[in-house]
């Protein structure tokens, strides 16, 4: 009996890979899922939060203009009439969400010392903002102005953006919700 036990101990510890103490179950699986879940219900939350404060700062008028000025950009993408709505945006609604949206789309759009300066604003004054998608402003825009700084090739500033992504903000997606850490470079 004893012999036989040391026989099947050997054959397990062979074919059980390596840190693995039992089989992965069921309930295992379904607790990985339900981080996942409570991760995304959490930027849900926050997206709601965020949007209940314009509520409270914007009249409904306001707030239609805003959508309006912001989605000029969503259709006309890269455009001077897109770069022109979200200047307006951004002017007339300092402390709405989509402006922190805009400012980054600024980010996006422009080049060099502008390109800069607006993702340096995103992230300094937006951090708080979302995108519909779940997309988080200030995340959003470490990514861009880090990959920014590797192109101009000053490594020390897009590593200590990519090393903050890392730390701060974990779980930060983008628009295919898709997590930014995960893309990172070393």
């Amino acid at each position: 009996m004893k012999k036989s036990l040391t026989i099947v101990s050997l054959i397990l510890s062979l074919v059980i890979p390596p840190g693995m103490s039992r089989a992965e179950t069921p309930a295992d699986k379904q607790g990985a899922t339900a981080v996942a879940d409570s991760k995304v219900t959490d930027r849900k939350e926050a997206i709601r939060k965020r949007f209940e404060e314009d509520r409270k700062t914007y009249s409904i008028d306001e707030l239609r203009e805003i959508e309006k000025l912001y989605q000029v950009a969503n259709k006309q993408w890269n455009t001077p009439e897109a770069k022109e709505s979200l200047k307006k945006l951004i002017e007339k609604f300092p402390k709405a969400n989509r402006t922190g949206c805009a400012v980054q789309y600024m980010g996006q759009m422009s080049a060099g010392e502008e390109k800069e300066k607006y993702l340096k604003l995103a992230i300094k004054d937006f951090g708080d903002c979302y995108y519909g998608s779940g997309v988080q402003v200030g995340a959003y825009a470490r990514l861009y102005l880090g990959y920014y700084y590797k192109e101009k090739n000053k490594e020390k500033e897009a590593k200590a953006l990519f090393a903050e992504l890392r730390k701060d903000y974990p779980d930060a997606v983008n628009h295919k919700g898709k997590r930014l850490a995960d893309n990172l470079p070393k």
